[in-house]
């Protein structure tokens, strides 16, 4: 069976590797630009992060909608949030690494990489929640940048849980809306 772009996303729901080739040979720029303009600080990771992206696509085409999204927008979104999960994962394992298994030049060099991971990554966050009121921003930033926990969040803010997660929802919505705006205007 030829894969084309009618067919290529049933393939791919089906576990037609040929589906996946053309996916990579259509959408292989797109995804791997997204990649690089989101882990310009790290060059040698990013073909790694390109074949997870082609992974999560393939596992989770299920979750898919055209309805929702195109599919073009919906393979963005993987590329972006992996490279971000990439720089973040990164930044903790240098972090992590002692002074004594370090040089000083090695020391250096991880400090102002961690500086350059750190600038993008908080580029990328306030670009991406710069449509949201600035109590949302920081409910968000809490829970995900900073990765505290819930009850912990409900105590810094004196919200109930019912609230956070109410104003969680609809800051994901405006989040989605936003993005989806903005890669229409880039196409």
């Amino acid at each position: 069976m030829e894969i084309n772009n009618h067919n290529f996303i049933q393939q791919l729901r089906n576990k037609n590797e040929e589906a996946l080739l053309y996916l990579i040979d259509e959408y292989g720029g797109l995804i791997k630009s997204v990649i690089a303009k989101n882990m310009s600080c790290l060059e040698e990771e990013q073909h790694e992060c390109m074949n997870d992206v082609l992974l999560a696509i393939w596992e989770h085409i299920d979750l898919y909608h055209p309805e929702k999204n195109s599919f073009k927008n919906w393979i963005a979104a993987i590329a972006k949030y992996k490279a971000i999960d990439y720089m973040r994962k990164y930044k903790k394992e240098i972090s992590n690494i002692s002074y004594d298994e370090i040089s000083d030049t090695d020391s250096y060099v991880d400090n102002h990489l961690e500086q350059e991971i750190d600038a993008e990554l908080s580029e990328r966050i306030n670009e991406l929640l710069s449509c949201l009121k600035e109590k949302d921003r920081e409910l968000l930033i809490l829970l995900y940048a900073n990765e505290e926990p819930i009850e912990t969040v409900e105590n810094a803010l004196h919200m109930k849980k019912s609230v956070i997660y109410n104003r969680l929802s609809r800051a994901k919505k405006k989040i989605r809306k936003r993005m989806r705006c903005n890669h229409e205007e880039n196409l």
